[in-house]
């Protein structure tokens, strides 16, 4: 897209353009001819006459004028003979080394992964498939728009940057294209033309007034008063709110105002109206008026003389002519092809451009930030082009300083945001005009993505400038938006969170990139930190300990995105490798007692009494928790490049591993969970074979890859990516498959790689003595079972520093002397402790430890241990592990018994599991024998209690049976049972205050989702006609291709109470960056308050009015409730625009009503379920809601339409009534059918003034023929698709039904000349009957219960199957034998048979599953059979 815009942003590019003419060219002068006066002269006499047609323009012949009249005199001017000639020459003169094609928006193109300097470096496809990248590792990526192709580009490959149809300008040599030169005529009269027609094109698109014309261009001639009103495009209203924008304000049809819309997105603007001042100006009030509303502003709309319009036109035009003659293929994107096509294809041009455009950068930003419109329409887009050449980026470092420009931008940009302590605070912000801020953190990714490979002072001088610039940044987000923990009351409104967050990781590859531009310089050195790292990581543990849960969600997203894997990289990571510099240079017990004070513990390893307060407790466990946990990541994450002696693949790999230690995963699962690297890399395809083995899909599902065997050792529990899910699921995992291989379920930790010697002194920490006391602390509460204050998980964690620490001591030996060697982690741990009378060591606490029956599950690990610490200690004796000095008797025992601990505790395990097994069978048998003793003591009470059980269930089913019939459980005529209308008091979810339902009261809601669905359709290979426009939704096909569906989860909700929820979400979720909405707010959709369920409308609630059908005084609220659902229904059933004019409305109201009862019909069926008695809460509600509303939904529609449409539904079903669109008996749906005549029939009772209400005895008797008449239809269709059905083996059935069938069959096969068949059995056309008309009774019980209240029978409550047909036929008031009903109307029916023979042939394969055979019927010979009397068809 692109438009015209009025900004100023546009002046500034003015002066770029000129200032790059005036360093391309001498500077236009001739004072014999004022080229530039002419010129304009020109334009200024023919543009308005050819540009006069604005609203109805023809293209064609404006072209042709503009063509004759100014460009072709232009262009023989400018070359100095004929136009064509001189262009072919030009064309044949030789290829340019440099692609430079500009992409389109949606255009596909390609990066070289093995070969780009960085990953703006792409190729057009053309270029691409004749490169050697083709056969590389390679990207394919949809441009945005306004880039180019990086072919001829040395710069920007690494490898190839030629392809092969651009490598002949590659090798042309400098006397072949010297023979193409220009000569100085040509040369001069460019230099006369390109500036003027530049200025010209500039000063129109940037042209502000309405009325007039810049001077030069006014000529003395009568001023027209013809203007146009023009709307705008902008980047805040859908398409389809304009168009229904258009349509209220100009009256203009659908077609039309789509027209005007589809113009204004493609080009930018579009003239909607033409004529005098005042009129346009009103036609322009009127569009703002309907456009706006609470949420958006209105549309932009202008009112334009008719020669301002022309002239602008044709600068577009004049811009693509110019563009044209650079060699290539309206106002923005035309002047991005321009500089593309003219600068950017000279080194020495861009480099100028470059200069000009970092003068003028913060200007252009501050504009686009203003502006409304997508960056790739801004000149700011350029700065891809310019920043990421790693010899111009260099250039403008050094000489423009144009890091320190960047970021001093980005703090111009941002004061609003900056609190009284110049910290950023983001609530209440705009997320459109945060995301344009973002555009300036691009460009400082841009000019820093080529790292230096050589130094200069200056280079070296420039960076540090900017890099003090860039700290400024990050001091104002250092402690930004501090958050104070709530003790009291809970917050009321969570914060917004999302800002800060998105800042931070917007920052995150730029933070890697200024390390790495340090790193490369050996000068340059950064002081790191240990108190903020460390305050992050103490509010992630009392977050994890519930202690700011008053503080709301905001928190727990910061917390989570704090660890996620989209920002751990420059967040969590970076803080634990601070924390471990912070161990390396301080004292390893400071150190320690900072994390107690920080984590607030001191006290809770000081205390001897503790608190009994539970919640106290549990906050101070979780705080341990996570204070060791952190101890072992300072400790034993040591796989950073720096930090040990490992590479970045070793990195990767050993994430890959941990991710399959928890289950294979598919290649995406994988390449999700590991980060990416600034080129949106993530190295798994490099290290992936080396860890893992492809498992190939079978016949469904996707591969997977599978851990090899010998990466298992590397497994560790407490691998610092883990989530407590992942870390729980990978623990099971592993020790699951170590029993099935019949091992121990120890797991400790692998060896880990060896410290560099900067961090050499981390390893302290494990055998300080500050160490040492927490560890003693907390093995001897749980070994005392005295205290809550240890948990299991406590002690894991405590087992696994034991076990870094005798791996690191044992690392240690080996490889040097014992002498030397001052990691004495098993002296300090075997030494007694000072801090009681009765004080142990932690190898005595060990032993004691396996004993405590609650810690049975870290048995394994404790031996593994105690093997450990045997070993550290022959190690220290210069003893072997194999071999066993014999002197000494007690230490071969000691061996033997450690070797031997492990099969006698799984031994004694074994014993105790057969033990209880042998208890419970005991146990059982007691019982058992005990309950028999019990049921012989009381034998004849026991007898007794079934007897008159007996007696009691024989009476209930002669009560049963005596009445069979209770006529208060008759829906339809006049036996109708009493209507249930009790008083209805509900409780708002949102105010939580109650109201009763009534008709006057203020409208209450519940929440509900409209959508089109296809979940009933016994025709999947219908063609849906999706234009609705033409669709008649009045008739339901039976195959119910597709229907409208209301749903609800039952919620209620005051209506004005929903509309606050509704537009605070709206204002709320639009500034919303992470979270991947999964609802469209333009469309209404929301989710419910209370369930979260996806919701797009509200279902009005209407009390239950079973006499009164017509004049109800509705309250104005519920009015416009119903308005609102109704028209929902209509836009989302249709998909077209809103019009709540439209005569569809009380069509589609039916059609959702019947629809939606089928679908839970259907689902009670399908689950054999009782139709009423198991019907959901919300189902109940959802219902009830719905139908009242299709009911009163009548009353706010014209009489006279629903008259209409009654009309049309009666002619289905009466001949008398058929009008030329009534569809055949057999093409619809009889349920729907039922729905409207049943909820329209009251507009027969509607007069002018007068306010009719039919009797109770009339308006039951009025239900009950109805539903007869369409009864008598469904029967009819299902009878005739019977036809089709194949008899079984079944011995004769002489019932009265199957009689009556059969007497039936014999009437139809009259009317359809012999083609219905007589013959068939009358048992099994009942049987089909039965069977057929089920789904509709069930639907038409349903229907009535929740329109009329009148109480279903006891069967359909309960679900019993045998009983069901009765019981609706009696609620129904159906005779048993349906039949009958032809018996008794049969003055109806005969004329709807004779309407049989007007049906289309069908050819029927069963009840559900057929054809239309199309005219002209022909026979196996080929032809013609009106009658009907050879073939084999089966009318339907």
């Amino acid at each position: 897209m692109w438009c015209i815009s009025m900004s100023k942003e546009y002046e500034v590019a003015t002066v770029l353009l000129v200032a790059q003419e005036a360093t391309m060219t001498v500077k236009w002068c001739d004072e014999r001819f004022d080229f530039q006066a002419t010129f304009l002269q020109c334009l200024a006499k023919h543009v308005p006459n050819i540009y006069s047609a604005e609203m109805d323009p023809l293209l064609e012949k404006q072209e042709e004028m503009v063509q004759a009249a100014i460009f072709y005199p232009l262009e023989c001017y400018l070359f100095g003979e004929d136009p064509d000639s001189f262009l072919e020459k030009l064309q044949q003169s030789g290829i340019s080394q440099l692609c430079g094609k500009v992409f389109k928006g949606g255009e596909t193109t390609y990066s070289c992964r093995d070969c780009a300097v960085d990953p703006t470096c792409v190729l057009c496809m053309d270029c691409f498939q004749n490169s050697i990248h083709r056969n590389h590792r390679y990207k394919m990526h949809s441009s945005t728009g306004g880039g180019f192709c990086d072919c001829g580009d040395t710069e920007a490959w690494k490898d190839g940057p030629v392809c092969t149809k651009h490598e002949s300008g590659a090798s042309g040599s400098p006397k072949e294209n010297s023979e193409c030169q220009l000569n100085e005529e040509v040369m001069e009269h460019s230099r006369r033309v390109f500036p003027s027609v530049i200025k010209y094109i500039v000063d129109m698109l940037i042209w502000e007034e309405e009325k007039e014309l810049p001077p030069e261009l006014t000529i003395s001639r009568e001023k027209v008063d013809s203007y146009y009103c023009v709307l705008f495009n902008d980047e805040h209203h859908s398409y389809d709110h304009v168009i229904y924008s258009l349509q209220r304000a100009l009256g203009c049809e659908l077609g039309e105002a789509q027209l005007h819309t589809t113009a204004i997105d493609k080009e930018g603007r579009r003239a909607v109206k033409a004529g005098h001042y005042a009129s346009c100006q009103e036609a322009k009030e009127e569009i703002k008026r309907h456009s706006e509303n609470v949420s958006q502003r209105p549309l932009h709309v202008e009112v334009l003389h008719a020669d301002v319009m022309a002239h602008q036109k044709f600068a577009l035009r004049l811009g693509s002519w110019l563009n044209k003659l650079m060699s290539y293929s309206r106002a923005r994107k035309v002047l991005h092809e321009l500089i593309f096509s003219s600068f950017f294809m000279e080194m020495d041009y861009k480099k100028h451009f470059a200069v000009e455009f970092v003068k003028y950068y913060k200007t252009l930003q501050k504009e686009y930030i203003s502006d409304d419109h997508d960056r790739v329409l801004s000149v700011t887009a350029l700065s891809v082009q310019i920043f990421t050449v790693p010899t111009l980026a260099r250039h403008l470092i050094e000489e423009q300083n144009v890091i320190t420009t960047i970021t001093e931008t980005l703090l111009e940009v941002l004061p609003e945001y900056l609190d009284k302590n110049d910290k950023f605070n983001f609530q209440g912000y705009s997320q459109d005009k945060l995301n344009r801020v973002y555009a300036v953190i691009y460009d400082l990714r841009y000019i820093l993505i080529s790292k230096p490979t050589v130094w200069t002072n200056r280079l070296r001088e420039r960076f540090l400038e900017g890099f003090v610039s860039f700290l400024r940044i990050l001091t104002c987000m250092q402690g930004m938006e501090e958050i104070k923990r709530q003790i009291g009351q809970h917050i009321e409104v969570d914060p917004d969170w999302e800002a800060a967050i998105a800042i931070q990781m917007q920052l995150k590859n730029i933070l890697l990139m200024f390390q790495e531009w340090c790193a490369c310089d050996e000068e340059f050195q950064v002081e790191l930190l240990v108190e903020y790292p460390l305050r992050c990581l103490v509010l992630v543990a009392q977050v994890a300990a519930e202690m700011w849960r008053r503080n709301g969600l905001s928190l727990i997203s910061q917390v989570f995105y704090y660890q996620d894997v989209k920002c751990r990289e420059e967040m969590y990571d970076k803080d634990i490798i601070m924390l471990q510099i912070g161990a390396s240079l301080m004292d390893p017990n400071h150190f320690l007692l900072l994390l107690l004070q920080r984590y607030e513990l001191a006290d809770a390893f000081r205390k001897i009494k503790l608190t009994k307060d539970q919640d106290l407790i549990k906050q101070c466990n979780v705080l341990i928790e996570e204070m060791l946990q952190i101890i072992i990541y300072v400790v034993g994450e040591r796989y950073v490049p720096g930090v040990s002696n490992v590479t970045k693949e070793d990195v990767i790999m050993r994430e890959i591993i941990h991710l399959l230690c928890i289950e294979p995963m598919a290649h995406s699962a994988i390449t999700k969970s590991l980060p990416e690297n600034e080129n949106n890399e993530t190295g798994l395809e490099n290290v992936i074979d080396k860890v893992a083995t492809f498992k190939k899909p079978g016949v469904s599902g996707h591969g997977v890859y599978e851990l090899k065997d010998e990466c298992l050792k590397e497994f560790n529990m407490f691998f610092y990516h883990y989530t407590k899910t992942q870390h729980s699921k990978a623990e099971h995992t592993q020790k699951k498959r170590r029993k099935q291989e019949n091992r121990d379920e120890a797991l400790p930790p692998p060896p880990p790689p060896e410290f560099c010697p900067a961090f050499s002194n981390v390893v302290r920490i494990l055998n300080c003595d500050v160490m040492m006391h927490i560890l003693r602390t907390i093995l001897q509460r749980a070994v005392e079972l005295e205290t809550h204050m240890w948990t299991e998980a406590m002690i894991q964690m405590v087992l696994h520093l034991l076990s870094l620490g005798l791996l690191e001591e044992k690392q240690q030996l080996q490889k040097s002397p014992e002498e030397e060697v001052t990691f004495d982690f098993y002296h300090k741990a075997t030494r007694m402790g000072s801090s009681a009378l009765n004080a142990v060591n932690v190898l005595m606490l060990l032993e004691k430890l396996k004993r405590v029956p609650q810690l049975e599950a870290q048995k394994d690990t404790v031996i593994w241990i105690l093997q450990m610490f045997d070993t550290v200690k022959r190690m220290r004796e210069k003893s072997s592990l194999t071999t066993v000095v014999a002197p000494s008797g007690s230490e071969t025992v000691k061996g033997d018994e450690t070797q031997s601990t492990q099969d006698k505790e799984k031994a004694e395990r074994k014993r105790k599991a057969e033990a209880a097994r042998l208890h419970r069978q005991k146990i059982m048998a007691q019982m058992s024998a005990l309950q028999r003793n019990f049921i012989e003591t009381h034998k004849l009470l026991y007898e007794n209690t079934l007897e008159a059980q007996g007696k009691e269930d024989a009476i209930m089913e002669e009560e049963s049976m005596s009445s069979a019939i209770d006529y208060s459980r008759i829906a339809l005529g006049p036996k109708r049972g009493p209507s249930i209308a009790e008083k209805e008091v509900l409780t708002c979810i949102l105010c939580q205050e109650e109201q009763e339902v009534k008709l006057e009261s203020a409208a209450m809601v519940l929440s509900a989702c409209v959508q089109k669905s296809t979940a009933l359709t016994q025709n999947r290979s219908r063609i849906l006609e999706l234009s609705g426009d033409t669709v008649d939704p009045l008739f339901m096909h039976p195959d119910l291709p597709c229907g409208t569906h209301t749903g609800s989860c039952g919620h209620v909700m005051h209506a004005a109470c929903w509309q606050k929820y509704f537009e605070a979400m709206q204002l709320n979720f639009r500034q919303r960056l992470h979270v991947e909405q999964i609802f469209d707010l333009e469309n209404g959709e929301y989710l419910c308050p209370l369930c979260k369920s996806l919701c797009n409308t509200v279902i009005p609630i209407v009390p239950l009015q079973a006499q009164k059908i017509n004049r109800a005084k509705y309250s104005s609220s519920i009015k416009e409730m119903l308005i609102l659902f109704a028209t929902t229904i209509y836009r989302v059933g249709l998909k077209v625009a809103p019009n709540e004019a439209d005569h569809r409305i009380p069509m589609m109201t039916w059609s959702t009503c019947a629809f939606t009862i089928q679908c839970i019909e259907n689902l009670l069926e399908t689950e054999g379920k009782p139709l009423f008695g198991s019907l959901q809460n919300r189902q109940h509600s959802g219902l009830k809601a719905l139908v009242q509303f299709a009911a009163a939904q009548r009353t706010t529609s014209p009489q006279i339409l629903i008259q209409k449409h009654l009309i049309r539904l009666l002619g289905v079903l009466l001949p008398n009534f058929k009008t030329e669109d009534t569809p055949s008996l057999l093409e619809v749906d009889m349920f729907h059918i039922l729905v409207g005549v049943v909820l329209s029939f009251p507009s027969l009772y509607w007069e002018d003034a007068v306010d009719l209400q039919p009797s109770s005895i009339s308006s039951a008797y009025n239900h009950l023929y109805l539903f007869h008449l369409t009864t008598l239809a469904h029967i009819t269709q299902i009878v005739i698709s019977s036809a089709t059905e194949t008899p079984t083996a079944q011995s004769y059935d002489n019932s009265e039904e199957a009689c009556s069938a059969q007497s039936f069959c014999r009437e139809v096969s009259q009317y359809t000349s012999g083609c219905f068949s007589q013959d068939i059995p009358g048992w099994l056309v009942w049987d089909c009957v039965k069977k057929g008309i089920m789904p509709y009774l069930r639907c038409a019980a349903l229907f009535f219960h929740y329109l009329l209240g009148v109480s279903p029978p006891e069967e359909l409550q309960q679900g019993f199957e045998e009983g069901q047909f009765k019981a609706l036929c009696s609620y129904l008031s159906l005779p048993t034998n349906l039949f009958l009903l032809f018996q008794e109307y049969w003055d109806t029916v005969n004329p709807l048979l004779q309407r049989i023979r007007e049906c289309k042939v069908v050819l029927i394969e069963g009840k559900t599953r057929g054809c239309l055979y199309p005219a002209p019927y022909l026979d196996e010979y080929g032809e013609t059979d009106p009658g009907l009397k050879f073939s084999d068809f089966e009318i339907g």
